[in-house]
């Protein structure tokens, strides 16, 4: 398939890069070189585990579906219906089956929710930490009552039915004790979450049951966070059941206030900054099978290191880029996935897009400490340098080290969603 000139695209500091452009410029007959030596490795490689191939084989999806995404030269009509399915296949690779629509004004995602973003992953959505998240998605939700300033209510509806809920926190603004005449009799006082059993009579006994209790200065002003795993666990189960939920603020051993101690700010009355939020620390039971990973590198490009006793010769005349390709050893190339490219800048908030990388390059005999083989690896090279069997063919230039991505982004009710995805970028490359 002949494929038309990758588009240009001009960044922030001005330069034009091509996109795509690495899997691009190796593509043999619209296919990307580097998928192919993904596969090539799965029938021959018999001393690597099925892991292995399952994480190169995830990459190896993401960068050829990221190719058939851009349009190819036959007709309009066909160039848009590849272009569709890619689209339809990527979006199966992060688990969501239709794109959410942007949100219909502009809506500031919770800063709590920007900054856990941050705290788990760099710019481009690469995770720092692999153990910072419980689980592998992080789910915000506004309260939808607009009234009772003590009542809330989070609609889940958004919560897949597969995923394991692990932890659930209410998340509320404590405002600043409005100033009273005279000395204050009291300087703590015990605030009480309850799950609402009963819409009309809350607050009876039987109406309600009581999930999180704890005692909080008169003085002082923030979020406070209060666990309510199992509600959230009954609602899931339930969705009828959700009847929301109730606070209290009583004085040292349940006894009454004379006025308002402690007030929470509310969705109708306060800044959209500080609304109450409940957060779900869930997992959707999606795991990439991994490689053995170390320690999370700063993940900038490796410098190409020439194996032992391998010279390049002198060009005299041009020659093709798929020919100076085989004459350079295994290594890691950028890939970029721009999210606005695609289409999806609308529902994403964070990153803008992120290099997945890819490997390219030759593992020519004999193999050098450098280009990290696999003891397999090196058995068949020597098996192929030699022609001791035939169809051997020299080990494929793959990743061997992937690292997870981030996306915070809206999903279809507006709400805030923060999820991990595995084996989405090449951390390194090796012959195997």
């Amino acid at each position: 398939m002949k494929l038309c000139t990758a588009p240009q695209d001009t960044g922030r500091n001005g330069s034009r890069k091509l996109m795509w452009e690495g899997a691009w410029a190796a593509a043999p007959r619209g296919i990307p070189a580097c998928l192919a030596s993904y596969k090539c490795g799965a029938g021959e490689a018999g001393g690597e585990s099925s892991r292995s191939w399952d994480s190169r084989a995830m990459l190896g999806t993401v960068l050829l579906l990221l190719v058939l995404a851009r349009p190819a030269c036959p007709s309009p009509a066909s160039a848009a219906s590849r272009r569709a399915e890619a689209l339809k296949r990527l979006l199966e690779v992060f688990g969501i089956e239709d794109p959410p629509p942007p949100p219909a004004h502009f809506k500031q995602p919770p800063q709590y929710m920007v900054d856990l973003f941050n705290t788990v992953a760099n710019a481009d959505g690469v995770t720092k930490n692999p153990d910072i998240l419980e689980g592998n998605t992080v789910r915000s939700f506004l309260d939808k009552t607009h009234g009772e300033k003590m009542r809330f209510l989070f609609v889940l509806s958004s919560v897949a039915k597969n995923e394991k809920i692990l932890t659930a926190e209410l998340h509320l603004f404590r405002l600043w004790p409005k100033a009273t005449d005279g000395p204050k009799r009291h300087h703590f006082c015990q605030v009480s979450i309850y799950q609402i059993l009963d819409k009309t009579e809350p607050d009876s006994p039987q109406g309600q049951k009581l999930l999180a209790s704890r005692l909080l200065s008169l003085q002082g002003s923030g979020w406070e966070v209060f666990a309510i795993t199992q509600a959230v666990r009954d609602w899931t189960e339930d969705e009828s059941s959700n009847r929301g939920l109730l606070v209290t603020v009583h004085g040292l051993g349940g006894s009454p206030l004379d006025a308002p101690a402690v007030q929470f700010a509310s969705s109708r009355d306060h800044h959209e900054s500080k609304k109450p939020m409940l957060v779900l620390f869930t997992d959707d039971g999606r795991r990439g099978a991994s490689l053995p990973t170390a320690d999370f590198p700063d993940l900038q490009p490796q410098d190409p290191v020439l194996p032992a006793k391998m010279t390049v010769p002198k060009l005299n005349g041009p020659r093709s880029t798929r020919s100076l390709d085989r004459l350079q050893p295994c290594q890691r190339h950028p890939l970029s996935v721009d999210f606005e490219e695609i289409g999806w800048s609308g529902w994403i908030i964070s990153p803008r897009g992120y290099n997945a990388y890819h490997c390219k390059g030759s593992c020519p005999f004999p193999l050098g400490e450098n280009m990290r083989p696999t003891n397999h690896a090196t058995v068949q090279s020597i098996i192929n340098a030699l022609k001791l069997s035939e169809g051997v063919s020299s080990p494929c230039c793959v990743p061997d080290k992937l690292h997870s991505i981030n996306l915070l982004y809206f999903d279809d009710d507006e709400n805030v969603v923060l999820k991990q995805y595995d084996d989405m970028v090449a951390g390194s490359c090796g012959c195997h």
